[in-house]
């Protein structure tokens, strides 16, 4: 059945996938189901994150979210992992969308950290508590402080570990001395997951599983290669790490995900637009990344 064999089984390499809008602004489907055949087949994801900050999921509808869901999962739900990106900071609504991205067949959920509402420990608890009741899919856990403003510590998520369909977290506090903690205090089948391209491969040597990715789009398969190494060969790992830190750095030189929709453009991706409040990028932007990506 290729990379996908089972719910909880997405694979070491997923990237949270952009999403293509055509010249009037609308999303380019066809080039959604163009660009996650690529992803799989050529970057060597394991699965995709579909609706993810990284595909600007605040600017999409309902309906762009949904259909974009099935096209995905048309194209490449055979062979990969399609997990959808449910949360928000309206728990209500991110119980709807887990409901119906499961009955959509979605292979699993995402949730994120309730951004700008700013709740307590206990409130990240009862939202992702909340969300997880909702559905029979395997549901992962995405802190991030930098766009929510809030930290789910190690106690607290220790906790949701406990429920039977939470089975990682995507950890992109970027905060190394905790990333150890949650791997350190993970029960067994718990998957922690790099949330920061940069940090995977010291995550990795502290017991994570694999990476969300943003540069999986164009080094997903360098990325590939030296999480498959790591366990064997670490400083051929580290080799690998070092040859693509300039390209992994310029995917933020500028809001993400503006830097790598032009890059996939180089690649004949018709995916360069993106939608207010985000914008084209501007011409020290373009000289960063023109400096370390080739095409």
């Amino acid at each position: 059945m290729g990379a996908f064999s089972g719910p909880r089984d997405w694979g070491r390499l997923l990237t949270a996938m952009v999403t293509p809008f055509d010249a009037n602004g609308g999303v380019n489907f066809k080039e959604a189901r163009r660009l996650a055949a690529y992803l799989v087949d050529v970057q060597k994801n394991d699965g995709l994150i579909v609706n993810g900050t990284t595909g600007e999921s605040p600017t999409l509808s309902e309906a762009e979210k949904f259909q974009l869901l099935e096209e995905v999962l048309d194209e490449v739900g055979g062979r990969a992992a399609v997990v959808f990106g449910a949360g928000s900071n309206d728990t209500a609504d991110s119980v709807y969308c887990t409901q119906e991205a499961t009955k959509r067949g979605a292979h699993g959920i995402m949730i994120v950290n309730p951004y700008y509402n700013k709740p307590g420990q206990r409130g990240l608890v009862a939202h992702f508590k909340a969300c997880a009741e909702a559905t029979t899919l395997p549901v992962l856990v995405y802190n991030i402080i930098p766009r929510s403003a809030i930290n789910l510590e190690t106690p607290f998520l220790m906790e949701l570990a406990k429920i039977p369909n939470i089975v990682g977290v995507k950890e992109a506090s970027g905060m190394i001395p905790q990333i150890s903690d949650v791997c350190a205090a993970a029960p067994e089948g718990f998957r922690v997951y790099s949330g920061d391209d940069g940090l995977t491969l010291p995550i990795l040597a502290l017991g994570g599983h694999g990476v969300v990715s943003v540069a999986g789009h164009v080094v997903g398969a360098q990325i590939k290669q030296m999480i498959e190494l790591f366990p064997t060969d670490p400083a051929a790992a580290a080799k690998i790490h070092h040859e693509i830190v300039p390209v992994i750095k310029a995917c933020f030189c500028a809001p993400n995900p503006v830097p790598v929709k032009w890059m996939l453009s180089q690649r004949g991706f018709d995916c360069a637009t993106v939608r207010l409040p985000l914008v084209p990028l501007d011409d020290s932007e373009l000289s960063v990344i023109k400096a370390v990506f080739k095409g």
